[in-house]
């Protein structure tokens, strides 16, 4: 649940992503890579949250199939 004192809105938005299995995923990087690839997002007219996700799934699909290690399955 969100700290503080949270909207309704905002309750019912996390337990939709919670039961979607969406979750939140954070790392740092270097700005000038963060910028290009949300100008490089904004010319291809997709958003940067699908194209991660796509860039993260072919990654693993492509070190499944080396072997490196297991598909996992939802849960």
């Amino acid at each position: 649940m969100p700290k503080g004192n949270p909207t309704p809105q905002t309750i019912a938005s996390e337990k939709y992503q919670k039961k979607a299995g969406y979750m939140t995923k954070g790392f740092k990087i270097k700005r000038e890579a963060a910028e290009r690839f949300e100008k490089a997002c904004e010319a291809a007219g997709v958003s940067q949250a699908a194209k991660i996700t796509e860039l993260m799934l072919a990654f693993a699909e492509e070190q499944e199939q080396k072997g490196l290690c297991n598909k996992q399955t939802k849960h």
